[in-house]
């Protein structure tokens, strides 16, 4: 079994929060609380997150962060890039087994349609926005 990366939904869950907040400096703790993740792990996706232009942090033991655009001007794509998650499929690296004519087809031919289903996801995620995210989130919040 394969382990999980969160780092794409984590990155979404720290943005909500900071949108919610609407403007106002949210601290990391607070962050890390409504994520319910380590503090480091929180902190670390906040870096990637300013690094791509999408938050402004602010260091030290008052440390905090907020939004460095309006919820309606990031999409999902933008937060998925910035997140640092690896791409939704990947071929095994397993060697090829040179007798084995599947062996020695399989990674070519899944590598097409891996490809396309990659793209497919990501024209997903750039047609949604942060802001109807959190539209969402308060539509089931009712």
């Amino acid at each position: 079994m394969s382990a999980k990366n969160v780092q794409f939904s984590v990155a979404a869950h720290i943005l909500a929060v900071l949108g919610f907040h609407d403007g106002e400096e949210v601290s990391s703790k607070i962050l890390a609380d409504s994520v319910n993740a380590d503090p480091t792990f929180v902190r670390k996706s906040l870096s990637k997150l300013a690094k791509a232009g999408l938050v402004i942090t602010t260091r030290g033991k008052t440390g905090a962060a907020t939004l460095a655009r309006a919820p309606h001007k990031i999409t999902l794509l933008d937060v998925y890039r910035a997140s640092g998650a690896p791409p939704t499929f990947e071929i095994h690296s397993y060697r090829v087994e040179p007798q084995c004519s599947v062996s020695c087809r399989l990674k070519p031919s899944l590598s097409e349609l891996l490809s396309q289903a990659q793209n497919s996801f990501e024209k997903s995620l750039a047609k949604t926005t942060l802001a109807d995210l959190i539209g969402e989130i308060q539509l089931k919040h009712q």
